[in-house]
């Protein structure tokens, strides 16, 4: 890249030699010397910088709403003045009951939707009339379902394409018809795990859409712990593979000495789920990285990890790494960077700085100016406590930014006990005592110990929304959960029967040790599987993935076998010298457990959840208010505590911030100044998702995608859109 001194010296000396032989007159030279001026504040000041705001117009073409990720709209109409008459237009009703978290694309006045089961919905975005609907499984009928988040799409210059996915397989649609272009991939579709760079087709899926640059659509993955994860472009005419940045580097790659000796044996992940950011005029890429696999256990991986738990920035045109920094080192937590990069200005000092911000499941904003790579605030690195399991080893510090503040507490004290009642107090308060917190990062052991910040934040999939004065405003969960590592071996030495030991290995993480799952988180209990469902229905369900459930199609079939006969409570136990099992880790994870009192509450003092805004020209936050409420508990005189909180919010030149995500089902509207509530819609389920504004025909819109939300499922998810009355 060339240095923009150079640049500047250059453009002098071309002007300087064209004055000196007399080829422009005075008024040229004042012209001449004038523009001088403006390439110097172009090239001295920060690049590309827009003159205008950057965010969605009428259109909401692209997945969180613009490809900086930056969750705005230009829009005004509706505003602070007129908020509060917004009225419910139209509703569509999916026929699907899954998880519904799209975050819906509008383009010229069509709405475009992935329903809970993957079907492609077109609709007339003023009366929800249907256009045309794409089902996958008509095509491919074994492929799984997911939690999908939304949809690409790209200008073609003709009629406009889709790109959605399902299971393993990314499909390209024409955007007026439905249809299959045929000449992308294979009939209208590429799979998924292929030019991965690893042997095989792993199954690979996509939840979180990419984004669109030029005429490539940028992709991370879902991967399986043992599968290296990588970012990729992609031909959008084709399917064709244009590069690969391999998330987790091979033998000889920057990064690579940061794993031990044969690390691509015993590990994999590191992969983008969460989503990713562009910076079109610079043709910059930012993404967000996941902890390396195994989650819980590392004692095969010591290191740092790169690029695992990571904000990483990319050329976009080929994949080149240009910086990255670290935010977690060397993960046992599973404390994946959970959402995309956001982009947006921000004013210091009297300059405009191009920063890209990322929060973490601690509650921790990192930002960083977007060219160069170095932090707008310094980072410190602070000891963390050390193992308690010999086999296992803790990286000795861990990154804190000194500003902004987090954006939530930081460790689990005595000052936290539940308010909720005096038995909520006194049970918070023994199990304290026998469990203790050491915040994010405690030591692995086979104690129980309190997990807070907890595993679903903190900041949360849903992404955070920036206004372009600076604002950066967020939701954060403030909910304490379990952490303990349990042995795969029994206290004598002596081997587990080997369906036990596979169900611990690769089941336990989500549905417990004890088998009694986290329905809340959408892990059903498996106690009573074996009278619910088949052995063949399960050994289903177990190769396919379906919802929150990974397909484990690459675990040999015997131990899959192994795990359905410990399942239907058919495992006959042996001895030491029997199914013996050398590869499994001699520790995993006991499995997701939120922490409630006797009544289901956060055994926590309030808030349990929040909406936030942080002024990045300053690293302060401006305001904070609890996000969410439990009318049984205010009728009982408790103050407003908020909920726990899934999908984000979006921002607007009305001033407003309109977020769902809430147990209580309500999407409501805020004042961006202070947090005020000004407007709210109790919806008849959750609102897992983040919001999109747009217009048609002169008419603002808010529509929000509810239902089989993973708090309070429902049967149906629907899409509610609403607007000022006429």
């Amino acid at each position: 890249m060339i240095h923009r001194l150079t640049v500047l010296q250059f453009l002098y000396r071309v002007i300087h030699i064209a004055i000196s032989r007399k080829r422009w007159d005075e008024d040229h030279c004042l012209s001449t010397y004038s523009l001088l001026f403006v390439c110097f504040l172009a090239i001295a000041g920060p690049a590309c910088t827009e003159s205008e705001p950057v965010g969605a117009g009428a259109d909401w073409a692209t997945y969180l709403g613009h490809p900086s990720s930056n969750q705005y709209s230009k829009l005004d109409q509706i505003n602070k003045d007129n908020v509060a008459q917004l009225e419910l237009a139209w509703t569509y009703l999916t026929g699907d009951s899954a998880n519904f978290q799209t975050n819906n694309l509008i383009v010229d006045g069509w709405l475009y939707t992935a329903t809970p089961r993957s079907r492609v919905v077109a609709l007339d975005g003023a009366t929800g009339k249907v256009h045309w609907t794409f089902d996958p499984s008509e095509i491919h009928e074994s492929l799984a379902d997911g939690d999908q988040r939304g949809l690409m799409y790209w200008d073609d210059g003709e009629v406009g394409r889709l790109l959605t996915m399902k299971g393993n397989r990314l499909y390209a649609l024409n955007a007026k018809t439905g249809e299959l272009i045929n000449s992308f991939g294979e009939q209208g579709s590429i799979h998924l795990g292929a030019e991965m760079d690893v042997s095989g087709m792993p199954n690979v899926m996509l939840n979180t859409p990419g984004q669109i640059y030029k005429d490539m659509f940028i992709i991370g993955a879902n991967v399986g712990e043992d599968i290296p994860g990588a970012v990729r472009a992609f031909d959008m005419r084709t399917g064709k593979r244009r590069w690969i940045f391999h998330t987790l580097p091979r033998p000889g790659e920057f990064g690579s000495d940061t794993w031990p000796e044969n690390y691509l044996e015993k590990s994999g992940g590191a992969s983008d789920w969460s989503g990713l950011a562009i910076d079109i005029p610079r043709g910059i890429v930012y993404v967000s990285t996941e902890t390396a696999g195994p989650d819980f256990y590392g004692g095969g991986r010591y290191g740092e990890n790169l690029f695992a738990n990571s904000l990483i920035a990319l050329d976009a045109n080929t994949g080149k790494r240009l910086w990255h920094h670290q935010l977690v080192h060397h993960d046992l937590w599973d404390l994946d960077i959970p959402q995309p990069p956001t982009l947006l200005t921000v004013t210091q000092e009297g300059k405009k700085v191009d920063i890209v911000a990322v929060g973490t499941k601690m509650g921790l904003l990192f930002v960083f100016d977007r060219v160069t790579g170095e932090p707008i605030w310094s980072i410190e690195e602070r000891p963390q406590a050390a193992s308690e399991i010999d086999e296992i080893q803790t990286w000795p510090t861990q990154p804190f930014p000194t500003k902004p503040p987090p954006l939530m507490r930081q460790a689990y004290t005595a000052e936290d006990f539940s308010t909720i009642s005096p038995r909520a107090r006194q049970m918070s308060k023994e199990v304290f005592g026998q469990s203790g917190n050491f915040g994010a990062y405690p030591p692995p052991s086979t104690d129980q110990t309190i997990m807070f910040p907890g595993f679903d934040g903190g900041m949360e999939w849903g992404g955070a929304a920036a206004d372009p004065e600076g604002i950066l405003y967020v939701n954060v969960n403030e909910i304490p959960w379990f952490y303990q590592l349990v042995p795969t071996k029994k206290a004598d030495g002596s081997t587990l029967p080997n369906g036990e030991k596979q169900y611990l290995i690769h089941c336990a993480s989500c549905h417990g040790t004890d088998r009694k799952g986290n329905p809340a988180g959408g892990f059903p209990s498996l106690e009573d599987v074996s009278g619910r469902l088949t052995k063949e229905t399960v050994m289903q369900v177990m190769k396919k993935g379906g919802g929150r459930m990974p397909a484990f199609d690459q675990i040999s079939q015997v131990r899959l076998d192994a795990i359905v006969t410990f399942l239907f409570n058919e495992e006959v136990a042996v001895s030491s010298k029997g199914s013996r099992d050398d590869t499994a880790p001699p520790y995993v994870f006991r499995g997701f457990q939120r922490w409630q009192d006797d009544e289901g509450y956060p055994a926590i003092r309030p808030p349990w959840g929040t909406l936030n805004a942080v002024d990045l020209n300053t690293g302060a936050i401006k305001w904070k208010v609890p996000l969410g409420e439990y009318e049984e508990l205010t009728r009982r005189g408790i103050p407003i505590t908020g909920t726990e909180n899934y999908g984000g919010p979006v921002v607007t030149a009305g001033g407003l911030l309109f977020i769902a995500a809430t147990a209580d089902s309500k999407i409501r509207a805020f004042d961006k100044d202070n947090g005020k509530v000004l407007w709210e819609y109790e919806l008849p389920c959750e609102g897992h998702a983040t919001p999109s504004v747009y217009a048609v025909n002169g008419k603002q819109y808010v529509a929000i995608s509810a239902g089989g939300s993973k708090l309070k499922p429902h049967p149906e998810g629907a899409i509610f859109v609403f607007s000022l009355p006429d």
